[in-house]
């Protein structure tokens, strides 16, 4: 795969996730929730942190994870570039743009939505607000995604969590959250074919 394609991919990713998480911010209150199907609904919420809400403590934790989110962002820019000019097994290119594409979305979230946007609680967000509910570098990132494929209490003879009221799959997530898992799962499915010393010529 040429390093155009991958911009193309990786600029469709980007398009896709950013007009979601706008319109999801212009069009719902936080904690919103549209039921799709039972297992599947439209539930806005912002990330502070990384995955899974995970957060960094202290006052400069947010500019420390959003800084980490660039510098790791420019490294997986390098390791495509690398990739296409050493002619790589298209899996990998594949892998690696889509986990770009996924971590840049986030990165815009993180380091622009602070002042682009008000805030989204009790009303509608408004985009270039005159009154932004953050600074540079200290946006959230938006969730939207929400797959509660199977709730219920668990049975009780289970150790440790026998009873308790479990949900699967009980993450919220983005389109951008969704490539990087993607690409991830690439390279973890298709390990050899991804990490082979030449380009094979069957494509995907």
């Amino acid at each position: 795969m040429s390093l155009k394609k991958a911009y193309i991919l990786i600029f469709i990713i980007l398009l896709i996730d950013q007009i979601s998480k706008i319109y999801i911010k212009t069009h719902f209150v936080l904690g919103e929730e549209v039921v799709v199907f039972n297992w599947f609904k439209i539930l806005f919420i912002e990330n502070e942190g990384m995955a899974w809400g995970t957060q960094i403590p202290g006052s400069y934790g947010k500019i420390i994870l959003t800084l980490f989110r660039l510098v790791a962002v420019t490294g997986i820019a390098y390791w495509l570039w690398d990739a296409v000019k050493k002619q790589s097994s298209n899996f990998l290119i594949v892998a690696i743009a889509l986990i770009f594409a996924g971590a840049f979305g986030n990165i815009i979230d993180s380091v622009f939505y602070g002042v682009f946007f008000d805030d989204s609680y009790h009303t509608v967000a408004t985009l270039f607000s005159d009154k932004p509910y953050g600074k540079l570098f200290y946006g959230k990132v938006v969730d939207l995604f929400y797959f509660p494929i199977w709730e219920g209490n668990l049975p009780s003879w289970l150790p440790f969590w026998g009873g308790k009221f479990f949900t699967f799959f009980n993450a919220i997530f983005n389109v951008a959250d969704f490539a990087i898992s993607t690409g991830v799962g690439i390279l973890i499915v298709f390990n050899k074919k991804a990490f082979a010393k030449t380009q094979e010529s069957e494509s995907i």
